[in-house]
């Protein structure tokens, strides 16, 4: 079926007639959920609608107020040397999202991604992770620790950690092996079951279910299914707080598999799994990519045993969640969701619903 199609298939909510409770009423409240590549590639092209600090929101400036809630269970690299020798949360992904809404060429910026090439016990760490690592130990608190240095790159948006728990990934695979930790887990050749944290329900951040409820548009993903996804729904609190959310709830779909953690896998199993976790259906709507690769591409993928998600939009559609159907990709040395026409189709979604909460 031709993209095209099923982009007039299903595209985006009736506008509100009424109009005054559309959303173009005040600016936007989002909340977008995940963690690594995939989070930080969002938030870039989000940032670009967020006014900078002393700024008004304006037409070309729709999001008033964003929030990520990134996942905290790495333990690999320099954010689990970091992890394991000071016994606090991993910094990685929290920075990438902080570099993510922070002015691009900024110099604190390319600071905070600097990676040191060699030093003795400095080698594969980046500046980034040893300044939060450095505030943390003076205040005690890694939350504030992220606050802080928010504030220092001024970021278009404040950064949750999913939980403040230091806990560690379990997966149960398909053979009955149990798997502790993110690092070998994606390495595992087997097919991940279910997901648990330990200790069990950790408690998120109250900050966290407030962005929640309050907000309008709230997003799951890009990112790995079960490592940067389905991670940071086994947070006590989250699931219950989407199921109830007013606004509304999309899931951006993955552009590729994944090895281990969605090999095989169509678009629809992708939520399927996350249900299965969450227990609870939390997704109003999917984003999905109906562009085609270049068989150069596909080859490369398929090297490492991945291949393109199939959009199966009527399976998804019988799950009760809408479908925007474009092609979403940007294809370079790896394969990316280009950020500005995600969240083109974003604002264009939330600009067609009705206010839900004033």
């Amino acid at each position: 079926m031709d993209s095209a199609i099923l982009v007039n298939r299903h595209l985006a909510p009736t506008p509100n007639p009424g109009g005054s409770d559309s959303t173009a009423s005040r600016p936007l409240r989002v909340v977008a959920i995940g963690g690594g590549t995939g989070l930080s590639t969002l938030l870039r092209g989000l940032r670009r609608h967020v006014p900078a600090l002393g700024e008004t929101a304006t037409a070309g400036n729709a999001i008033g107020d964003l929030a990520a809630v990134v996942t905290v269970t790495d333990d690999g690299g320099s954010s689990g040397r970091l992890r394991q020798d000071f016994n606090m949360l991993p910094p990685g992904d929290i920075r990438n999202c902080m570099v993510a809404l922070s002015k691009e060429e900024d110099l604190l910026s390319k600071l905070f991604t600097h990676r040191f090439k060699s030093g003795n016990g400095l080698k594969g760490h980046s500046f980034g992770n040893l300044f939060v690592a450095a505030l943390t130990e003076i205040t005690g608190d890694f939350a504030q620790a992220v606050q802080l240095a928010s504030k220092i790159l001024a970021t278009r948006g404040h950064i949750y950690p999913a939980t403040t728990a230091n806990a560690t990934l379990v997966a149960n695979m398909d053979d009955g092996s149990v798997v502790r930790g993110e690092t070998k887990i994606t390495a595992s050749k087997r097919r991940i079951v279910e997901l648990t944290l330990d200790p069990p329900d950790p408690a998120p951040m109250p900050e966290t279910l407030e962005a929640i409820e309050r907000a309008d548009l709230i997003t799951v993903g890009p990112g790995s299914l079960y490592t940067s996804l389905i991670t940071n729904l086994l947070v006590n609190g989250i699931p219950t707080a989407l199921g109830a959310a007013l606004g509304l709830r999309v899931y951006i779909c993955n552009l590729m598999t994944q090895a281990n953690e969605s090999l095989n896998l169509t678009a629809s199993q992708h939520i399927e799994r996350i249900y299965d976790h969450t227990r609870t259906r939390i997704f109003d709507y999917a984003i999905v990519n109906t562009g085609r690769f270049s068989p150069e591409t596909l080859a490369r993928y398929a090297a490492e045993g991945a291949s393109a998600i199939v959009p199966d939009i009527e399976r998804i559609e019988a799950l009760g969640v809408r479908c925007i159907a474009r092609d979403f990709a940007s294809e370079g040395a790896f394969v990316r969701h280009a950020a500005d026409r995600v969240t083109d189709a974003l604002l264009e979604l939330a600009a067609g619903s009705p206010r839900k909460r004033t």
